[in-house]
C-alpha cells in the first residue's frame, strides 16, 4: 500500500520479486534453445532444477511484498524475503555457473543457498505466527 510519504510496503521484495521471475524465464528459454547439444543430461536437468527454483523463489518473494501491507511484524518479512533471495541466487547461480563450466570450487555452494532458502521459509513461518500472534492481541 502506498503511504503518505510516497513509501510503497514491500517495495524491495516486490521488485526483487520481479527480477528474480524476469530473469528466470530468460534464463528457463536460454536452457531450451541456447545451451551447448553436448551438455549431458544430467547438466541439463541441473539447468532446469536451477530455474524451477528461481522462479518458485522469485514468486515467493514477490507474494512477500504484495502482502506486506496486511500483515504486522515486517522487518521479519523483510528477513524472510532476503534469506529466500539470497538462497535462491547462491543456489541456482551456482547450479548455472557450474553448468557453463564454473570452477569446481562452486559445487558446496549449491546445498549452502539450499540452506538459506530453507532458513527463509522457517523465517516466513516465524513471520506469520507473530503476525497471528499481533493480530489476537487486544487493542489498548
Amino acid at each position: 500500500m502506498m503511504q503518505g510519504n510516497g513509501h510503497i510496503d514491500g517495495f524491495r521484495s516486490l521488485v526483487a520479486g520481479v527480477l528474480l521471475l524476469g530473469t528466470g524465464v530468460v534464463l528457463g528459454a536460454f536452457g531450451a534453445h541456447g545451451l551447448d547439444e553436448n551438455l549431458s543430461p544430467a547438466s541439463r536437468a541441473a539447468w532446469q532444477t536451477a530455474v524451477q527454483y528461481q522462479l518458485i523463489h522469485g514468486l515467493a518473494i514477490f507474494v512477500l511484498g504484495a502482502i506486506a501491507d496486511r500483515l504486522p511484524a515486517g522487518q521479519i518479512r523483510g528477513h524472510a524475503a532476503f534469506l529466500l533471495g539470497a538462497g535462491c541466487v547462491l543456489f541456482s547461480g551456482s547450479i548455472y555457473w557450474l553448468t557453463l563450466g564454473g570452477p569446481w570450487w562452486l559445487g558446496p555452494v549449491t546445498p549452502l543457498g539450499g540452506v538459506t532458502m530453507i532458513m527463509g521459509w522457517v523465517w516466513v513461518l516465524r513471520w506469520l505466527w507473530l503476525a497471528r500472534a499481533q493480530a489476537t492481541q487486544p487493542a489498548g
